[in-house]
């Protein structure tokens, strides 16, 4: 992997561009591509089916193998609004936030029904009742653990989610974690948990541009934490919960088969990314986006030029390949992973299925998709390749 690098003449530019941004395009929740930004390689008409794939977007690494073949659709779960999250319960069962309805909602066997609403949510933008998170032991303290917008600020809460006479009871919530910023986009919002049993977070700067740069600001970073919200020990900033920073809002979390963080991240109106973690790393912004090479700061592993063909959501790693939810880009990007090093991005199902908010995988092997801004929107139901 590329790490830190030599100043090249051409960062300046770079920067310079990434930083003249529209706020409609930079936040990945504005329309569709406007017309004329399909990307000069692209595929013929998609199916259902048998996608054709797209390519679109470079790698700073050398080549890694090709993606796998298409996913296949098996399935759409409809009656949702604005779904943003998904994990599974030990028995299969699906829990989907909803944004704006900050109701949490269950699948199983197909059928939907609602939990609950998560108190203490407010609404706005790109605000609301975002990501999710079971608690690696959930099995014995039954915890979920919640990103939200309140009144004032960001926060995590954990809630137990008790089963009873066959359904689902939320349980009061307790805030673990607060003081996050706010604004009406860039809210960052997907946490998970990690191999190691910690607690990570992706945050958005918030339209607070000097935050990414301060390692005593909340905005712009990837934090890490206990279970009960307090800076996890390890972390490479003593007693502070920041663990990479430089970041303009991190939207998704994964990790690969040898235990390494990769995260995705909407760029400006240029650049968006998919980044491999390292702790106390800096990502550039708002110096600076993609792979400019520019001492000091770590380059993104894949760059997308355009916004309009990614604004890349939801992540999630499979074998040897990271699946990213485009809300702009209104499709399913696969990025094929080698080590340290991540190939060239193939799109499926381009503009087939709407904004897509979040890719999970379900114990059963299949991929979840959350389309949204489809009035109804759905859960989409993919067979990945065996």
């Amino acid at each position: 992997m590329r790490r830190n690098h030599p100043i090249q003449a051409a960062a300046a530019a770079v920067a310079m561009s990434a930083l003249t941004m529209s706020l409609s395009a930079c936040t990945g929740d504005g329309g569709a591509p406007a017309p004329g930004s399909t990307p000069p390689t692209t595929g013929g008409a998609t199916s259902a089916s048998a996608p054709a794939p797209t390519t679109q977007g470079t790698s700073s690494s050398p080549a890694a193998p090709s993606p796998p073949q298409a996913p296949e659709v098996r399935g759409r779960i409809e009656g949702l609004q604005i779904p943003w999250s998904t994990v599974f319960l030990p028995d299969g069962t699906a829990v989907i936030s909803e944004r704006d309805t900050a109701l949490l909602k269950s699948v199983t066997d197909g059928r939907v029904g609602t939990i609950g609403a998560v108190p203490g949510v407010v609404p706005g933008g790109e605000g609301g009742l975002m990501g999710l998170a079971l608690s690696p032991d959930f099995a014995s303290d039954r915890y979920l653990y919640a990103y939200f917008t309140a009144a004032d600020d960001n926060r995590i809460a954990r809630m137990r989610l008790e089963s009873a006479d066959g359904s689902l009871r939320l349980g009061e919530p307790e805030v673990i974690f607060s003081g996050m910023s706010k604004a009406s986009t860039h809210n960052g919002g997907r946490i998970r948990f990690g191999p190691d049993g910690f607690l990570y977070v992706g945050t958005g700067d918030s339209q607070r541009r000097e935050q990414p740069q301060d390692r005593n600001a909340l905005g712009g970073k990837i934090l890490r934490l206990t279970k009960a919200g307090a800076p996890a020990p390890g972390n490479p900033f003593p007693n502070n919960p920041v663990y990479s920073l430089g970041h303009r809002n991190v939207q998704g979390l994964a990790w690969d088969s040898q235990g390494r963080l990769w995260a995705s991240e909407f760029g400006p109106d240029v650049n968006d990314e998919l980044n491999l973690i390292q702790p106390g790393g800096n990502y550039g912004w708002p110096e600076v986006t993609g792979a400019p090479h520019r001492d000091g700061f770590i380059d993104a592993e894949t760059v997308w030029p355009s916004t309009a063909d990614s604004s890349p959501s939801g992540l999630e790693i499979v074998g040897n390949t990271a699946y990213l939810g485009a809300l702009r880009g209104q499709r399913i990007w696969a990025v094929p992973l080698a080590g340290e090093n991540a190939g060239d991005p193939v799109g499926y199902f381009t503009r087939e299925f709407g904004r897509i908010r979040n890719v999970s995988l379900a114990p059963n092997g299949d991929l979840w998709a959350l389309s949204n801004n489809q009035n109804p929107d759905f859960a989409l139901i993919l067979r990945l390749p065996r």
